[in-house]
């Protein structure tokens, strides 16, 4: 236990020195000013063209104009669906009287998790990563760390433990950041405000029977909890590339293509069935909390969780057989 201690304590002065987590910090202090920035400007523009700031007549015209988009033909199905089931739940929003985007450090914070968590912030998590062990074989200092009479599970956990520690500061540190800059500018209360989950789609209606409402402050804990376990699949299918692949900049690039092509797959898979079991097809769980339609019929928080453990269980145990009986010598 104190060999193991000691390990991971080393895995973290190391990760420390090369500025990875500084990196992000800078990341975050860049363009969570400018989303704030844009998110003002975008209610203001909305209050200007309608000519009050009463967020039900916002509501309203943006059910008007979803409304009316859904008699275009070049619009496709998919979409369609999509937002006929936008439609209900903003109309219940309307009919409970509850802001579903009240302007607030805290609805800040939720919504910007729920855009984030399927590429920004395994992005962000994947700049950690990446060279967790390919750095080390390519630079050669793995040569000395397994000079010494530890073995190599041991190695590889410590920087696996490392990893995870990196991974919950960094969602702590995106919901601190983003409620701290943009309550300079919306405020800092919110945190009672009603918000409702419980939606059950079925097609292209919404059930409503098991629809509550919650306290901002318990929503945005499930949401981050949820974004959490989605960074922790990343975070391993990442520690496995880095095993994998010796080199850096390859092991980052099939990462960040990989997020990149499930941004793509999750706007236009609805038709392809198998591609729900692509991990980053699941990775907006948040979106099961505010009754999204997900990209693939039949996919649930469940299933999506399912997916994610198993492609991680999966990346660790390729990271730990190839790691132990690799000669990483050589």
């Amino acid at each position: 236990m104190s060999n193991m201690y000691h390990l991971v304590m080393n895995e973290i002065i190391k990760l420390m020195r090369k500025k990875r987590l500084m990196v992000v910090f800078l990341i975050l202090l860049v363009l969570v000013p400018i989303f704030t920035y844009a998110q003002l400007r975008v209610t203001l523009q909305t209050q200007k063209q309608l000519g009050t700031t009463d967020w039900k007549v916002a509501l309203r015209q943006q059910i008007n104009d979803t409304t009316n988009r859904l008699s275009s033909s070049r619009i496709p199905d998919e979409w369609k669906q999509w937002m006929k089931v936008r439609v209900q739940q903003q109309q219940y929003y309307l009919d409970h009287n509850i802001n579903p985007t009240a302007p607030n450090a805290v609805t800040f914070t939720r919504e910007f998790m729920s855009n984030s968590v399927n590429l920004f912030i395994p992005l962000l998590i994947v700049i950690i990563a990446s060279d967790l062990v390919s750095g080390e074989v390519t630079s050669g200092t793995i040569k000395l760390l397994l000079t010494r009479p530890i073995k190599r599970w041991k190695i590889l956990t410590s920087k696996l433990i490392a990893l995870l520690l990196f991974v919950s500061i960094v969602v702590v540190l995106t919901g601190g950041m983003a409620y701290g800059i943009s309550g300079m500018v919306f405020g800092y209360g919110g945190w009672t405000y009603p918000v409702l989950t419980g939606f059950q789609l079925q097609g292209e209606t919404v059930g409503t029977a098991t629809v509550h409402a919650l306290p901002q402050w318990q929503y945005i804990l499930m949401e981050y909890g949820l974004a959490w376990y989605a960074c922790l699949a990343v975070a391993c299918i990442s520690f496995m590339v880095s095993v994998l692949i010796r080199s850096t900049a390859a092991g980052m690039g099939i990462m960040v293509a990989a997020l990149i092509a499930g941004t793509i797959l999750t706007n236009m898979v609805s038709s392809w069935e198998s591609a729900k079991y692509f991990f980053m097809v699941n990775l907006n769980l948040t979106d099961y909390l505010s009754g999204t339609l997900p990209p693939i019929q039949g996919m649930n928080l469940t299933f999506s969780m399912i997916t994610l453990g198993v492609w991680s269980l999966l990346a660790l145990l390729i990271s730990y057989s190839v790691f132990i009986r690799r000669d990483v010598l050589a």
